[in-house]
């Protein structure tokens, strides 16, 4: 029998081929099996597994090499303070997103009574976040995608987050005579023909929630153009972007008329998230 200390070192050197986290992946997969937290894994290095066990966290780890992401071998995420459930129904929560939270809750008052909308929810990620934070305010979640939107409540109810509704709608098809102080998404972004979509924990996400149109700026477009028509006076739009798209999703919210027009950077620091106000 195997020690902690020995499968985690042999994963991470089966993972290191394939994985640019190759050590946390093994980490992760093994608190999964055993139901314990990471810390759990540093503080015991000595306890060993028996073949039941060992055998289980290996079916994990051959998932793992054949490029399955984590989030989906073991069926959560954590996100901002939230932990988050996650099929491949939905996009895999990242922590660029995170910078989007933390934007849009440097704009919202602690007191407010903010109505505002997620456009694209997904797993919640973002809504959920704003709900649990400000709890005075009242968000909107959207998606195209039952599926999504059932994940998406399952979430809401496992972080005990009740000041929420959810709605399946493509963009604002479903929102009319709807008015925000606020708008966010992380919508799809990327090229349809990018070579990066056949490799990493991509290949196991929906397209539909990664790829808009041969610039990958159709969803983001559709967004800005119609956001007026659903914000309040002094209304903001917060977006998540490519690192390389900034100076272009700038420039469309000029063009739609929104002022105070700011892009700022992700922890990678790369340029990340746009953001509009109306008058």
């Amino acid at each position: 029998m195997l020690t902690i200390k020995d499968i985690l070192t042999s994963a991470t050197a089966q993972l290191s081929s394939v994985s640019d986290s190759a050590k946390l992946d093994s980490e992760l997969l093994l608190s999964f099996l055993l139901n314990k937290p990471r810390t759990y894994l540093h503080t015991w290095p000595d306890v060993t597994l028996n073949d039941e066990a060992f055998n289980k966290f290996n079916r994990l780890l051959e998932r793992r090499m054949h490029g399955e992401p984590i989030a989906h071998i073991v069926g959560k995420r954590g996100f901002w303070s939230l932990n988050l459930k996650v099929t491949a129904d939905t996009l895999i929560p990242r922590p660029d997103t995170e910078r989007l939270v933390e934007l849009a809750l440097e704009i919202i008052p602690q007191p407010a009574q903010w109505k505002i909308l997620d456009l694209g929810t997904g797993t919640g990620a973002i809504a959920l976040s704003l709900a649990k934070e400000r709890q005075a305010c009242f968000i909107t979640a959207t998606d195209q995608s039952t599926k999504a939107l059932e994940v998406a409540k399952q979430n809401a109810a496992n972080n005990q987050i009740n000041n929420i509704e959810f709605i399946q709608s493509n963009w604002f098809e479903k929102l009319e005579n709807r008015y925000f102080d606020m708008i966010v998404s992380n919508p799809p972004y990327i090229c349809d023909n990018d070579p990066h979509l056949k490799i990493g924990d991509v290949r196991f996400e929906p397209l539909s929630a990664l790829t808009a149109g041969a610039d990958g700026l159709n969803d983001i477009r559709t967004i800005i153009n119609n956001s007026h028509h659903y914000l309040n006076k002094n209304g903001v739009l917060l977006i998540e972007h490519g690192f390389d798209q900034a100076d272009v999703v700038c420039d469309l919210l000029k063009t739609a008329n929104f002022i105070k027009v700011r892009n700022f950077k992700d922890y990678g620091g790369n340029p990340r998230v746009s953001i509009g106000h109306i008058k």
